[in-house]
């Protein structure tokens, strides 16, 4: 029989009353398997050993195994895993981590053991995080935000949208992490790799400026930058393909019937009224960027019955 501990916590540090030192600051990697809810009860025992296994093979090959070893509160989340690492080496998680995770879930799933295909979505943050060693180490905001870009709507929906046989591992990082370790030249993958989308979560007061970045690409991702509520952008969204070494590119075409196509700076708002179209009804003013991969999901064949 366990012996119940009856002291109770320590208080609550109150904030804002005064100064502190900052904890470290680490790097947080959190993944996530797509669809492991809906896999059958069986296989999600062999999934949850299965992705950590493969995160410290990536590592291996990528010759980071020391992050691996020297990882901060490492945690299993069931469909996933996340741990923290010196922020000082984010530029080699980016790149060529994340490459080289692509490449061996490539191998896992196409060469080996294709039976129970993983596929991966990736969020990467830095932040200040407190290591206390224990199971209550690394809680903080950083590590909340880490989440919620794990589970927010446009790297969800690369993986939806791009081809299973060959996309298997889409990543997601911050502002920060895209500002300090990309934007400043420091990570060997150039900015046109990256996408920058407006990261929400349905049902999650969370909406914050984040960066797509596909290793192996074989679909369009979507630029969805945060409304800053400045300067006036043009109607619709932008698409541009990920910049990749094979040179492919996604072709796009545009056809609007019974409505309107804008492909240039659209000067004040304009009436746009689609009754004959089948699926959303618009009508009413539309103006500014369009945030969101918009549009229904559609499976199978849209028109069936309509012919």
């Amino acid at each position: 029989m366990r012996e119940f501990n009856s002291e109770l916590p320590q208080q609550i540090v109150s904030p804002y009353t005064r100064s502190r030192p900052l904890p470290a600051y680490r790097g947080i990697l959190a993944v996530d398997a797509k669809d492991f809810t809906g896999r059958p009860a069986i296989e999600h025992e062999a999934v949850s050993r299965a992705v950590p296994e493969l995160l410290k093979t990536a590592l291996s090959r990528a010759e980071l195994r020391d992050l691996w070893d020297d990882r901060t509160f490492p945690a299993s989340t069931g469909d996933g895993y996340v741990f923290g690492f010196d922020s000082t080496r984010m530029p080699f998680v980016i790149h060529p981590l994340l490459l080289t995770l692509q490449e061996v879930l490539t191998d896992f799933n196409v060469l080996s053991h294709g039976a129970v295909p993983i596929r991966l979505r990736v969020s990467l943050h830095v932040g200040p995080l407190p290591d206390t060693g224990d199971e209550f180490s690394g809680n903080g905001t950083a590590r909340n935000d880490t989440h919620r870009l794990l589970d927010s709507r446009p790297v969800k929906a690369v993986l939806a949208s791009h081809k299973e046989n060959i996309t298997h591992v889409a990543a997601i990082l911050s502002d920060r992490c895209y500002e300090d370790a990309v934007a400043s030249g420091y990570t060997g993958r150039h900015p046109d790799h990256f996408v920058e989308v407006a990261a929400t979560v349905d049902g999650k007061p969370f909406s914050q400026r984040a960066w797509i970045y596909v290793p192996q690409p074989s679909g369009p991702l979507y630029e969805e930058p945060l409304d800053t509520g400045t300067a006036q952008e043009p109607a619709g969204k932008t698409v541009r393909p990920l910049v990749h070494d094979d040179t492919r590119t996604a072709h796009m075409r545009n056809s609007a019937p019974n409505g309107n196509i804008n492909t240039g700076t659209v000067n004040g708002g304009q009436s746009v009224g689609n009754y004959h179209v089948a699926g959303d009804h618009v009508e009413g003013n539309k103006a500014g960027r369009v945030h969101g991969f918009q549009g229904d999901e559609v499976r199978g064949n849209k028109y069936q019955g309509r012919q």
